[in-house]
């Protein structure tokens, strides 16, 4: 037994908003109270303007609306913010007005980012075909892991990639991410002289996804370590320039060319270096095996002793993911 006055104020919700590339801002409303009539000027939390065009949800133009009907409108000035309520006003003027006060008062709540040295920040512009997709794709981002690197937003909006999107991204060191819009071939040129990526994607999933590794590019790598063998100093040799050879036998393990070092003396770490060069026999060799006998010319900043322990070691940088 829901009831409603037909001259009651008009006011309504936002239910979906997007930017037609023929009719321009465009709207879905459902009216809560009152009757939206076709000359009215209405004004969201975003947007305002006067109405040209109103039609049912069967695309068919009428001339009003009442409560609990939903429209779809044309002839705001942007495309509006999902979830805002709107009302109508007498004139342009107290609309703009009225809008300007709600968006100035989220200008000085500006989103406020700790970033630590520690961390690294990637920043985005998102574009997307209408607001219900910037929702989704937000509400998406929340879910991927910030606590080493950060994702800025600098501009979301509905629309296809403008001029000044590409100069907000030459300036703000930005990637754009576009979803279900595209560059036109000028733009498409700017971008390719201003050295500004563009990703464009159909689907949410893959989107974030693509994020996630963008992000991930940001982290240092991951270094693992892989123990290859162990070799016991018997005789050491004049040193020149940093550099020292000495001879010892593989105890573990294998010994190779090219390979890290860390210098073991009582069981304690006290220096490290890198295998510069692996003799058997005078003759150079890729590596050695345990129980053989072996040269080695060793770089680094502590100085090899008889009876050391040389572990010889690896590192695999391995790329992480959020």
């Amino acid at each position: 037994e829901f009831k409603s006055q037909p001259n009651e104020p008009v006011s309504g919700l936002i239910i979906e908003s997007r930017l037609d590339s023929f009719r321009g801002p465009t709207a879905t409303l459902l009216v809560k109270t009152g009757v939206l009539k076709k000359t009215d000027i209405i004004g969201a939390g975003s947007a305002f303007g006067r109405i040209k065009v109103m039609e049912n949800f069967q695309s068919r133009p009428i001339e009003e609306a009442g409560p609990s009907t939903p429209v779809i409108i044309t002839g705001f000035n942007q495309a509006p913010q999902i979830g805002e309520k709107f009302s109508v006003f007498e004139n342009m003027e107290a609309a703009r007005k009225k809008v300007e006060e709600k968006m100035a008062k989220i200008k000085e709540s500006p989103e406020v980012f700790l970033i630590t040295p520690d961390k690294k920040v990637l920043n985005i512009i998102l574009k997307a075909d209408v607001l219900g997709s910037l929702e989704a794709i937000r509400q998406s981002f929340g879910a991927i892991p910030q606590e080493e690197v950060i994702l800025r937003i600098l501009k979301a909006e509905v629309g296809n990639i403008n001029e000044s999107d590409i100069k907000l991204a030459q300036t703000g060191h930005a990637r754009i991410i576009s979803f279900r819009v595209k560059a036109d071939s000028k733009i498409q040129q700017i971008a390719e002289q201003q050295k500004i990526k563009i990703f464009t994607f159909e689907i949410i999933y893959e989107l974030i996804q693509k994020t996630r590794e963008l992000l991930a590019g940001l982290l240092e790598p991951e270094i693992i370590r892989n123990i290859l063998g162990q070799v016991k100093i018997l005789a050491i040799f004049p040193a020149k320039k940093g550099r020292q050879v000495v001879g010892g036998k593989v105890i573990s393990g294998q010994t190779k060319r090219g390979a890290l070092i860390e210098v073991m003396r009582d069981n304690q770490k006290i220096g490290k270096g890198r295998l510069l060069q692996l003799q058997r026999n005078k003759k150079d060799v890729e590596e050695a095996a345990k129980n053989q006998e072996c040269g080695i010319m060793f770089e680094g900043g502590e100085m090899i002793e008889k009876g050391d322990i040389l572990e010889v070691y690896e590192e695999e940088r391995k790329k992480r993911e959020l």
